[in-house]
């Protein structure tokens, strides 16, 4: 599918660019059409003139100003008209790529999401099947009823950042601003991965009372979603830490990570919409490219700032700064 699609770009932008050279073509051909009918005209009007006439040279000045002023005026309207083909070209040209890659990242969010769904589905399916048809022990059963939420509530993180990007970009969600305690939040999503993520070594550092201002719900969607890019993108065996400090100007909430890290060249675009990093098809990570969007949208509701640094020796840094 992705041959044929590339091959129809390919043709697009073939016939694209002939239209265009042939547009340009036609308008000089149109001007030399033009310049030579004014020279004809010109030479007909000088024939016509009587060398012994009265006033013959300032008639044969008048009419070749009559001629550079038509070739003037055929050199403005031609480069007007260029000018303007020129910048609709430009302009049909960076919106069709544009489109062309919504139309791709869309067409990677939509099996990336069918992925992501099938896989707790599947899980949840199976383990209500095993309860369902064999006696286990209470243990066990309570080990299977464990997973099974934890793929539920895998599945009910999935679906708010859907509904909520999708509310976000119909500009329907109502922000609720409360007092809230961001080490409260925090250990609320680190009790959540630990329960989810029992191998993984997650370090936390956080201070006692840190309030502020925030919806509680789109907070913990923004903690939840960088804890899990950072135990998605780094080695099972290396730890992630988490930092909330705070002094008189903001208060700060740090997710680092060890992980390959994040290319310069991609840090700006690591928040776009349906955005991730790679090829889409030899892509190992799971994920939908809206995580670090929303974390992005959900700071700006909150006029706070997320941006990513490098982590030595290795791996990332996301830090997001809340004004006091």
């Amino acid at each position: 599918m992705s041959v044929v699609k590339s091959e129809k770009l390919i043709t697009v932008t073939i016939v694209y660019w002939v239209l265009l050279l042939y547009m340009i073509a036609s308008l000089a051909w149109w001007f030399i059409a033009l310049e030579k009918q004014n020279n004809t005209i010109t030479q007909i009007k000088l024939s016509e003139l009587a060398h012994d006439a009265p006033a013959y040279y300032n008639k044969v000045i008048d009419i070749e100003k009559a001629s550079k002023r038509k070739t003037t005026q055929y050199i403005g309207e031609g480069l007007t008209f260029l000018i303007l083909i020129l910048i609709g070209a430009i302009f049909v040209f960076r919106a069709t790529r544009r489109q062309l890659k919504l139309s791709k990242q869309q067409q990677n969010f939509m099996m990336a999401i069918t992925h992501e769904l099938k896989t707790p589905i599947a899980t949840t399916q199976l383990n209500l099947q095993t309860l369902q048809l064999r006696k286990l022990d209470e243990e066990k059963q309570q080990k299977f009823i464990t997973n099974t939420l934890q793929e539920a509530n895998r599945l009910n993180n999935l679906c708010n950042n859907i509904l909520f990007a999708a509310q976000l970009d119909a500009g329907k969600y109502a922000i609720s601003m409360q007092t809230i305690n961001l080490n409260s939040l925090v250990k609320n999503g680190l009790n959540d991965c630990k329960t989810r993520f029992p191998t993984r070594i997650i370090q936390e550092k956080t201070e006692d009372e840190v309030n502020i201002e925030g919806d509680e719900f789109l907070l913990q969607m923004l903690f939840n979603n960088l804890i899990e890019n950072a135990i998605k993108y780094s080695p099972k065996e290396q730890p992630i830490s988490v930092i909330v400090s705070k002094n008189s100007a903001n208060t700060s909430l740090s997710v680092i990570d060890y992980g390959e890290g994040i290319l310069d060249s991609e840090k700006k675009n690591i928040f776009k919409k349906f955005y991730r990093i790679g090829n889409e098809s030899t892509r190992k990570a799971q994920g939908t490219g809206l995580g670090l969007y929303l974390c992005k949208k959900i700071c700006e509701a909150h006029k706070a700032t997320i941006a990513v640094t490098n982590h030595q020796p290795k791996g990332s840094i996301f830090t997001i700064i809340f004004k006091t």
